[in-house]
């Protein structure tokens, strides 16, 4: 349990943030900050640079940037590093990524040109629709996990860094029905060693982190780092870890306008979701059992929300259903459509319909780079094990097993600040405001 008013140690020192998967999001992420750091553009959408955070009364009018309250990393302070199937490095990739446009890319073109993929661990069995030449061979998962952990060694000590962090912005891995190898860690250990089946890619990656003492993010949907071992793991190391599954389309606007709904009392009938994307993020999605794992943190936000349990009359009935379809022309500008039925007073039905045409890396980056910037605050806090605060990140969040997952975005982002409140020893706030009506 971190106290209040935790000690917190010095962001003294470079950072390194290493990212599995140098795709349209890792070099989105990179490129960005680079740009950021030499003046060309302003860190939007990051909440570490911009947002602010108020300490006590309304009348006291105290809001610092939250960067300035806690002692974050500096983006100046950062070094990438990464691993890909592909040998491109940042430069090349960024260019195939066609995220950014070729004039942006080449301001920073020397930085990204110097960020060369290491080897991956990558096996095509847990995402069907993506394969390369530049991977990992071992004799069995356990030696593939050390390679990892002497990358990470490496990279470490070769850049002259004082702390690392990790943040998996690599593909949708398939669905996986739960193993018993998940349940502990030398059952997990003796998996690797055995090459078990239910033990993937990503999970020999937050495996080696865990194991290195490395924070772990994921931003992707599928299992990883929330199985019991691993989440065991992150403790007996004093680890912090988070996730899953980035969330900035769709799902935001859920998360945005789904608990406005529940606030008034109306009442939602239908709920359908409906998406078009390109680049490898659509193709890997294309694949059924990888959308399975997309559709399940896709879908379980305005479950918890709307607690059809608790509110049997307002959405007891719902039916809610999420398509996603692979189109390449579309690139990386996903769009994202939504009809929503909902009724109100006397039962009177009314629509809303949503069409939000978003750029799914821009949207990604800047909630990756917040997450390599509060993961590394919480280990410096000594914040061990499942961070629920950075719940205001994912899709589906992770949450103590004794409670239930919180997805309201205005509940999450409340939570967050009052962490870090409560970290700094300041008051928290609950907006109840009756001393002002005395």
């Amino acid at each position: 349990m971190i106290q209040k008013g935790a000690e917190i140690k010095e962001a003294k020192g470079r950072l390194g943030v290493l990212v599995p998967g140098m795709g349209a999001v890792g070099t989105t992420l990179m490129a960005g900050v680079e740009m950021i750091r030499k003046g060309y553009s302003k860190p939007y959408g990051s909440l570490t640079q911009m947002g602010t955070i108020r300490l006590g009364k309304r009348t006291e009018d105290k809001t610092p940037l939250i960067k300035e309250f806690l002692p974050l990393a500096d983006l100046n302070d950062i070094i990438f590093g990464g691993w890909d199937i592909y040998e491109d490095n940042a430069y090349e990739a960024a260019l195939t990524a066609g995220v950014l446009t070729k004039e942006d890319i080449n301001k920073v073109k020397p930085f990204l040109e110097s960020i060369k993929p290491m080897k991956a661990v990558f096996d095509k069995n847990y995402v069907k629709n993506l394969d390369g030449p530049n991977k990992k061979s071992g004799k069995n998962k356990m030696d593939l996990a050390e390679q990892l952990m002497e990358d990470m060694s490496k990279f470490k000590n070769e850049n002259h860094l004082d702390r690392v962090v990790l943040v998996w912005c690599g593909s949708t891995e398939i669905f996986l029905e739960y193993n018993p190898v998940w349940e502990t860690v030398s059952s997990f250990e003796r998996g690797l060693e055995t090459n078990h089946e239910a033990i993937s890619s990503s999970m020999i990656y937050a495996y080696a982190a865990i194991k290195s003492g490395i924070p772990y993010a994921n931003g992707a949907p599928h299992m990883c780092n929330d199985i019991p071992a691993l989440i065991e793991l992150a403790k007996e190391n004093e680890v912090a870890i988070a996730g899953k599954d980035f969330k900035t389309g769709q799902t935001l606007m859920k998360t945005v306008i789904a608990p406005g709904l529940k606030s008034r009392m109306l009442g939602v009938k239908g709920w359908f979701s409906t998406n078009i994307l390109g680049n490898r993020d659509g193709l890997v999605l294309d694949e059924p059992l990888s959308f399975r794992s997309k559709e399940v943190t896709k879908s379980s936000a305005l479950e918890w929300i709307f607690q059809p349990d608790k509110y049997p009359e307002l959405y007891g009935n719902l039916y809610h259903k999420v398509r996603i379809n692979y189109y390449p022309p579309i690139g990386d500008n996903k769009e994202a459509w939504d009809n929503i039925d909902i009724f109100g007073w006397l039962g009177y039905t009314m629509q809303i319909k949503i069409d939000f045409q978003c750029r799914d890396s821009i949207l990604a980056a800047p909630v990756a780079l917040d997450l390599a910037l509060f993961m590394d605050l919480a280990q410096r806090a000594g914040m061990k094990g499942v961070q629920e605060w950075l719940s205001f990140y994912f899709k589906s969040p992770m949450y103590a097993p004794e409670v239930y997952p919180e997805h309201d975005i205005f509940i999450q982002l409340m939570k967050l600040k009052n962490t870090l409140r409560y970290l700094k020893g300041e008051e928290l706030i609950t907006h109840l405001g009756l001393e002002y009506y005395d």
